[in-house]
């Protein structure tokens, strides 16, 4: 046999692998020859089960991958992938156990290229204000003065920072702070909770409702602050019955949650100054209006006292106003008199006249007269009364004897 015959090889000693030794070596040489990839390409179908692991497909024009990521993994990352992105997943080749299928193990995923990520922001954009979830006919007024304000940001950090103490240095308020992670996967599921919580407090219940919420976060990338874009998030925004401040990022970043707010902060302090006025000048405000109402009662006093003093001159002398009614009463208290004993002396002459005219015995005969017609008409009377029952006596006779 020559042993440098080229020819093939004799069919006795052609290796032999069993179906799971020819996995695993394929599975070794996978993940051996690749180890950790950088793939870019359009998101396709999109699953996460109640496990919490996420599983899609990367694909361009020629090929599919499998892609997971497992639900560590996908609380670490900044975008979730959504169907028709555009991205760049980071992670390591490998197979999938007992079957002949490769995939991607995805630790994480970024947009490929800022100009994917802000066409698909435009893209949901325009999706909820379709909805007339920007509409200016829902913003609400952010109260004067509210009495308690609602944040919701991180616990720690310079924000929170920020803002209290530009509330404490404008007008000290009574403030309830929502801790949330303002990056990464949780970041939306928790702004947007916080919303919806500080909503259902009840008025007049044992924690004060808020009369105002502020919703901010720091600046940072697109990326970082892409929770703040998700439908979630401007959902719970836009359905806040509580007025809502967002200060997110810095004044040139804008976020979606900015155009379904109330009100925009360009910066999380800018927030504070637009929540409360400035306790101290409110007093000096005060204090200028209380002495332009007095300096304005002072001088409408003075007009007014000068105005009678005019008036007081125009007016003519007592004496003077009442010498004519004086004499017009002493002439008729005069006339008075005179008319009186006039009036008085006309009457007894009339008096006297028909006196005169009056005879006793005219009028005794008059009344004699009197007496006997009144006598002669009570005889007539009696004979009629007389004639009427006798007659209705002999009606009755003859009645009872046709009875």
């Amino acid at each position: 046999m020559d042993l440098i015959d080229d020819g093939p090889p004799l069919q006795g000693n052609q290796p032999e692998y069993t179906v799971s030794e020819l996995s695993g070596a394929v599975k070794r040489v996978i993940e051996g020859e690749f180890g950790l990839v950088r793939v870019r390409g359009e998101v396709g179908r999109v699953s996460r089960p109640a496990s919490g692991h996420l599983y899609f497909d990367l694909k361009d024009d020629r090929s599919v991958i499998a892609a997971i990521s497992w639900k560590g993994q996908v609380a670490k990352m900044q975008v979730r992938p959504e169907e028709g992105m555009e991205v760049v997943a980071s992670g390591r080749m490998t197979t999938f156990p007992g079957q002949s299928k490769y995939q991607l193990i995805v630790d994480d995923v970024a947009p490929a290229g800022a100009g994917a990520l802000m066409a698909m922001l435009e893209k949901r954009k325009a999706a909820l204000g379709a909805e007339g979830l920007f509409d200016a006919a829902r913003k609400q007024p952010i109260p004067y003065l509210p009495k308690v304000i609602g944040v919701v940001t991180s616990p720690s950090g310079a924000v929170i920072r920020d803002i209290l103490h530009r509330l404490r240095d404008r007008f000290p308020r009574h403030v309830l702070i929502w801790p949330v992670a303002v990056q990464g996967q949780d970041c939306a599921a928790q702004v947007a909770a916080a919303i919806r919580g500080f909503n259902a407090i009840a008025p007049g219940g044992p924690i004060p409702r808020p009369d105002v919420l502020i919703v901010a976060r720091g600046g940072g990338s697109l990326e970082d602050l892409w929770g703040f874009n998700e439908e979630i998030v401007v959902r719970a925004a836009a359905g806040s019955a509580i007025p809502l401040i967002s200060a997110v990022g810095h004044e040139t970043d804008t976020t979606l949650i900015d155009y379904a707010s109330d009100l925009r902060a360009p910066t999380p302090t800018a927030a504070a100054e637009l929540a409360v006025p400035v306790r101290l000048e409110l007093l000096a405000a005060l204090e200028a209006l209380g002495a332009r109402l007095m300096r304005g009662v002072g001088q409408g006093v003075t007009l007014r006292r000068q105005r009678l003093r005019d008036l007081g001159r125009a007016l003519p002398r007592v004496e003077t106003l009442v010498a004519g009614p004086r004499q017009r009463l002493d002439a008729a208290g005069m006339r008075l008199g005179s008319g009186l004993g006039l009036a008085v002396a006309k009457k007894h002459r009339e008096f006297d006249r028909v006196a005169g005219r009056l005879q006793p015995a005219a009028l005794r005969g008059l009344v004699a007269r009197q007496r006997d017609l009144l006598g002669a008409k009570d005889e007539r009377l009696a004979r009629a009364i007389l004639l009427r029952l006798e007659r209705r006596g002999e009606r009755l006779e003859a009645l009872a004897a046709r009875l």
